[in-house]
């Protein structure tokens, strides 16, 4: 990434920071000497997340933020613009599952309500809020968490859980969702050096799926670290886990 030219400090926002997979990835961009903020609902877990990572020798801040709620939004983006007047990168990590069943027999209009709002308005909500101190970096990345059980191409040639997860009919589909608008984003951001791009952690150990995973979160991270340190020029509208591209 190119240095900013006001300040040379580069500072990442990552939501749902407190804990798992959103907490390695705040340890590893701090671990490159950025400043990071942690956004997080409850305060209790913020400010633990935000002490354990200063232990760590982070410089870590917490950001009140629940992605689901327009004034939460807009008060994080005013803390961040008062506190940083800017912000280099934006890493969209907050995410739910929407629980179990999830068969599209069983599964109610409420789980679908709630998994949609979390994991693709709760993005677009945060994403527009935070572009305009985005579009103050000169080198400005959003990374979309996502997940390789959101690519249809996998979906429909296996049934390897692996690959494909369980059968769910709202938190497998909202990651589609949430793939096709962050490629809208991109074609809409092309040529202003804004890079958005999605991010597969693998299968990793949570408690979203009840640490079933065969990843660590330290191991699901990063893909994220690498997609936020792109270099002027890189990709945009991809969608990429550590063994490369993943197929639509």
């Amino acid at each position: 990434m190119t240095a900013n030219t006001t300040d040379d400090r580069t500072t990442a926002l990552v939501t749902g920071a407190n804990k798992g997979i959103g907490y390695e990835i705040a340890a590893g961009l701090g671990g490159l000497g950025w400043r990071v903020g942690v956004g997080a609902r409850d305060d209790d877990r913020r400010d633990a997340a935000v002490q354990r990572l200063r232990a760590a020798g982070v410089d870590a801040f917490g950001v009140p933020l629940d992605v689901t709620d327009d004034a939460s939004v807009t008060a994080a983006a005013r803390l961040v613009e008062q506190q940083e007047g800017r912000l280099d990168v934006l890493v969209n990590n907050a995410g739910v599952t929407g629980g179990m069943p999830q068969e599209p027999t069983q599964v109610s209009p409420d789980q679908l309500r709630t998994v949609v709002e979390t994991n693709v308005i709760g993005v677009v909500r945060v994403t527009n809020a935070l572009l305009p101190l985005l579009r103050r970096s000169a080198s400005p990345r959003i990374v979309n968490m996502s997940s390789g059980v959101g690519s249809l191409a996998r979906q429909s040639v296996t049934t390897d859980p692996l690959s494909t997860g369980p059968i769910s009919a709202a938190y497998s589909p909202s990651k589609t969702f949430l793939n096709a608008v962050t490629v809208q984003y991109a074609k809409e951001l092309q040529g202003t050096g804004v890079l958005i791009n999605l991010a597969c952690p693998g299968f990793v150990a949570t408690d979203l799926n009840g640490f079933r995973g065969v990843r660590t979160p330290q191991q699901g991270a990063q893909i994220a670290v690498h997609l936020a340190t792109l270099p002027d020029g890189g990709p945009s509208g991809g969608y990429f886990e550590d063994a490369g591209v993943i197929p639509w």
